[in-house]
């Protein structure tokens, strides 16, 4: 299909809602305007449906190469599109870590070949691989990616000097993970001594602890001023961390920014009594202070970005014991339905739904002509139903892992089409699977 036509479509795009057809030819948006006519080939008719700009994750782990057994590129980029996200960025902490230049490539391939969406793959920073970081391209990749707490393999970056070396020599945008690993030692050792094995979920929050969220991202920060480096600090999870962030100028003049997950934004510490390990991830969620806190942040501009840190593993890996279980789940295909359902709650707008999940993912890595709804610009494309209610069960998760920490909840909203590069790669629960999505590029 090189060309379609939207007719109808309520455009929700910087800020504004208003009523157009949208012409895609090729892979490009070529024409916005209240009626378009003289046109003779496929239309969608999308009177009653909502228009966004495909949504951008900046964080996600799709576990290939590696650890394909729970999840792989070309499911989880299927979940993603069946969700509204027409691209992602994927981090390094396969098997191997995405340490080399070689490696990094590898991903490109798999990816060119079975990712029904856009991608990128971040380059993964280790104590002793600075070479290899300086030499990735920042035009073809999204960003180096610092583990500075909670990580596999030889992905842990707790050598200052080593820290002090990548935030002073590396011109890319910076992604962090940011806890404390001596504190969590500590507080895991304090409940180890009280509780023995005995440790639960409910304790999660208070082992990787606020106070180890704030220790390694203001150290982050100071980096960052220090160096004058682009600084983006993934997952923020608590209410004290969001003082590290100003909203005193516009995004693209932002050096230092920050990411809020759907996670974060839609749990608190009450639901681990009924979810557990379902929803267990690191950093932790927390309290239902830090939940408001965040969300303030988020509508404020102090967080930049909405984002999932969508990380699956198997149902048989999350039903063991607390201490054995592993920490991440699956997200991509519910974020947008999640987001629109705290918009029917009036938490957030329409408005701020696009800016936070593709205009500023966008901004904030500069994304090359994607994240808006703009003629010249790639159709990356989704229509929502914002009155077609469904509800999340085993049957309908697409993800490899089977499930979902959304198991049971009605969303109120639905995903009907997505457009990947102008290709209509979702309608209705159908695939098009004919056309793979593209490798993201940045400006520089």
């Amino acid at each position: 299909m090189s060309s379609l036509l939207i007719k109808s479509a309520t455009v929700v795009n910087e800020g504004r809602q208003f009523t157009a057809d949208v012409l895609i030819r090729d892979r490009l948006i070529e024409k916005i305007a209240p009626e378009i006519g003289d046109f003779s080939g496929p239309e969608i008719n999308a009177a009653g449906l909502h228009l966004f700009p495909g949504c951008i994750d900046d964080q996600v782990h799709f576990r290939e190469p590696g650890l394909t057994h729970k999840a792989d590129i070309f499911n989880e980029s299927r979940a993603a599109v069946a969700g509204g996200i027409t691209s992602f960025m994927e981090m390094p902490n396969t098997v191997p870590n995405t340490l080399t230049q070689e490696l990094l490539a590898d991903k490109y391939s798999i990816a060119s070949k079975n990712s029904l969406a856009n991608y990128s793959f971040y380059m993964g920073a280790s104590n002793d691989n600075l070479e290899e970081v300086l030499r990735t391209d920042a035009a073809n990749v999204c960003g180096i990616k610092v583990f500075m707490g909670s990580s596999t393999g030889n992905m842990l970056v707790d050598n200052e000097k080593t820290l002090e070396n990548i935030f002073s020599s590396t011109p890319m945008l910076i992604a962090t993970h940011c806890e404390d690993e001596d504190t969590i030692r500590r507080n895991l050792q304090l409940f180890k001594d009280k509780y023995g094995e005995n440790l639960t979920p409910e304790m999660h929050p208070l082992i990787r602890s606020a106070e180890a969220c704030y220790t390694s991202s203001s150290f982050a920060v100071a980096l960052a001023k220090k160096h004058g480096s682009r600084l983006h600090i993934l997952h923020i999870s608590s209410g004290k961390e969001t003082g590290l962030f100003s909203n005193a100028v516009p995004l693209s003049e932002k050096k230092i920014t920050a990411e809020a997950c759907i996670h974060h934004l839609w749990f608190s510490d009450a639901d681990y009594a009924e979810k557990g390990n379902w929803i267990k991830w690191n950093p932790a969620i927390k309290t239902d202070d830090d939940r408001r806190e965040i969300f303030r942040a988020v509508l404020d501009g102090r967080i930049d970005v909405i984002a999932t840190d969508h990380a699956p593993h198997t149902i048989a890996e999350k039903s063991q014991p607390y201490s054995q279980a592993p920490s991440g789940g699956p997200l991509v295909q519910h974020a947008l339905t999640a987001m629109l359902e705290l918009y029917h709650q009036g938490k957030i707008s329409l408005d701020d739904i696009a800016e936070k999940m593709a205009h500023h993912p966008a901004i904030c890595f500069r994304l090359a002509n994607r994240g808006f709804i703009r003629e010249g610009y790639a159709a990356d494309l989704v229509l929502v139903n914002l009155h077609q209610p469904w509800v999340v069960n085993h049957a309908n998760v697409l993800s490899k892992c089977g499930w979902s920490p959304f198991e049971g909840q009605t969303f109120q909203s639905a995903v009907t089409h997505t457009l990947v590069s102008g290709h209509l790669a979702y309608h209705n629960g159908k695939f098009n699977e004919s056309r793979m999505g593209e490798r993201l590029r940045f400006s520089v």
